[in-house]
Parts: structure tokens; C-alpha cells; sequence
């Protein structure tokens, strides 16, 4: 294995300080796996679909539809705060009664597509967030959007998958551990978001403020 993806852990560890310090180092070792030209290129995704008042779909399963959904909160809400920005932002993940009729009658592997075409737009962007990349569900929203002329972000890790192959920028962090990369993109969720807030805030504004 390519030591950029070296396996995490390998071995075992008999206390919690042991296992914590290798963790530590783990994320950062992770951290500086991800392409800096990848996150200003999906930044600027993220800043042209706001300026033109598009909307930012979002989506991904288990632990990442949970950072899906703090997205919501944190682009939505965030980034409106000391700013005349106002994003509009959907988490595809958080339609409990959609995503169970649509799973339960269709097929799991539609729940994100479904709703997608319904309602996405050329001038909206899909963000999707998947470890492995290769989730089923996750696939067919950025096979859906290229064909459709929407603008596809793919936060990977692992190998990244299919969905890391498509995208139009693709966030990959080289790691074998899921809470690791998981880690990692909620990181960068947070570091888009208070980026595109700070760039509509005057200097003033930053130095009297709270991220």
C-alpha cells in the first residue's frame, strides 16, 4: 500500500495516551494529504454559486450526512452572521420522511438522486460527502449533476472511489481510517465556511469577532 494511505492502525495500543498521540499524528499526517489548488478551486465553486444566488446541495450517509447537516447550519447560519450574505443551502441527507418513502418504494440508491433532479438547477452546485467514495446513492448524484450541468464537489478518502473520479473537484484526503478522514471533512466544512464569511467582513469586523 502506498505509504499516503498507509493503514490506520496496524498494530495494537495498550493505553489511551498511545492510541491518542498515534491518532494525533494520524490527522495531521492526514491533513497533509489534501491538494491545496483542490480546496481554492472548490472555494471559489462555493463563492460563484452564493454570488449568483444559486443553491448548494448537500449530501452523504452515516457519519457524513451528519457533516452534511452541519453544513446546513453552519453555511446557512454562519456565514450570514456580520455579512449581507445569504446562502441558500440544502442538505439532502436531512428529509428523514422523503428519504425513507423514496428508499422504501424506489431503492436506497436513489434517496439523494430523487430529490436532486427534482429540484436542482444548473446555476446550483452538489457537494457530496463519502469516506469510501464509492457509495451507490452518492455515484448516481454526481453522475446525475455532470450530465446535467451542475457543478459537482466530492469530499473522498480512501482511494476516492467513483464519486472522487467524477467530480469536477474532488477533496481527497489519502487515509485508511474512517474517523480520520471523516475528521478531516468536517474540517474543511468548517474551513469553507468561515472562509467565505471572513471574505465579505470588513478587517474591523474579523478583529472584533468570534469564529
Amino acid at each position: 500500500m502506498d505509504d499516503a494511505r498507509r493503514k490506520f492502525p496496524s498494530v495494537r495500543y495498550e493505553t489511551a495516551t498511545q492510541y491518542f498521540e498515534a491518532y494525533r499524528d494520524e490527522i495531521i499526517r492526514s491533513w497533509s494529504t489534501v491538494d491545496p489548488a483542490a480546496v481554492t478551486a472548490a472555494a471559489k465553486i462555493l463563492q460563484d454559486c452564493i454570488e449568483r444566488d444559486g443553491i448548494i446541495y448537500v449530501c452523504g450517509n452515516g457519519g457524513s450526512a451528519a457533516i452534511a447537516n452541519h453544513l446546513l447550519c453552519d453555511f446557512q447560519k454562519g456565514i450570514q452572521t456580520d455579512t449581507s450574505v445569504k446562502p441558500r443551502v440544502v442538505s439532502l441527507s436531512s428529509h428523514l420522511e422523503l428519504i425513507t418513502a423514496i428508499g422504501n418504494d424506489i431503492g436506497y440508491e436513489d434517496i439523494f438522486v430523487y430529490q436532486l433532479r427534482t429540484m436542482a438547477r444548473p446555476s446550483d452546485i452538489i457537494m457530496t460527502i463519502s469516506s469510501s467514495g464509492d457509495s451507490e446513492n452518492i455515484v448516481r448524484v454526481v453522475n446525475w449533476a455532470k450530465s446535467n450541468g451542475v457543478p459537482t464537489i466530492a469530499l473522498v478518502g480512501f482511494s476516492g472511489g467513483r464519486s472522487g473520479a467524477m467530480a469536477d473537484v474532488t477533496i481527497h484526503v489519502a487515509a485508511e481510517n474512517y474517523g480520520t478522514v471523516e475528521d478531516v471533512h468536517q474540517s474543511m466544512m468548517h474551513l469553507f465556511a468561515q472562509y467565505l464569511r471572513q471574505s465579505r467582513m470588513t478587517p474591523e469586523a474579523i478583529e472584533k469577532s468570534s469564529f
